[in-house]
């Protein structure tokens, strides 16, 4: 299976110093783009014991901080971060023919912050936190059900639902975004920007902009 890509360019003169302002634009340009189904899906990487694991989890914030996500603390996800925080997400945008790698390291959000987020969720969504022993072997679909109804019944609908102990937000602190642009004859853009060793207080001169070769 093979395609033609080359319709978009992305030129060191055309992207912006700042990463997190570049990630924004081609995150606004993904949202307003019919064919991007997900535009903050990402393919959250850790590493386990020896290998790496992946899978897609929903960026529910970006900023100068970081990129931040929702998870279950105790899920397999979970126990990776907090024995590697060193991750990767890849956001394919296929679509547009772009994609997005960003290396950083994750670390828990406040609390307060968690609560905050938790709070806006729908209600049924907030029960499926509690109800979900994330990663753990269970004996069926009918037995997930019945610990959802219980914790239904508990906080009904309409009531507010506590924040799980075990469940909460981590942002990526990045130190390398690399951005691709699919272009003709396999010779595609990819711009790597490098957290700057030396302390920068403006924001827009933090990062070191290079050119890769595809």
């Amino acid at each position: 299976m093979r395609r033609s890509y080359g319709e978009l360019g992305l030129s060191e003169s055309d992207a912006n110093p700042n990463p997190v302002t570049q990630f924004e634009i081609w995150l606004t340009a993904a949202a307003e783009n019919p064919y991007v189904v997900e535009a903050n899906a990402m393919v959250l990487g850790t590493i386990s014991g020896d290998q790496p694991k992946a899978r897609t989890v929903l960026l529910k914030e970006v900023s100068e901080n970081g990129f931040v996500f929702y998870s279950n603390y105790e899920s397999d996800k979970g126990k990776e971060i907090s024995q590697n925080q060193n991750v990767s997400l890849t956001f394919p945008w296929f679509p547009m023919e772009r994609q997005v790698i960003v290396l950083g390291s994750a670390t828990k959000v406040s609390n307060a912050e968690s609560a905050d987020y938790f709070a806006t969720r729908p209600w049924s969504s907030q029960i499926g936190a509690w109800a979900s022993n994330q990663s753990a072997v269970i004996s069926g679909r009918d037995s997930l059900q019945k610990t959802w109804d219980e914790i239904a019944a508990k906080y009904p609908e309409g009531s507010t639902v506590p924040l799980p102990p075990n469940w909460g937000g981590y942002c990526v602190v990045p130190h390398s975004i690399e951005f691709w642009q699919g272009r003709y004859s396999r010779l595609h853009d990819r711009l790597r920007y490098t957290l700057n060793t030396v302390d920068a207080v403006d924001a827009n001169k933090k990062w070191q902009l290079t050119r890769l070769a595809p």
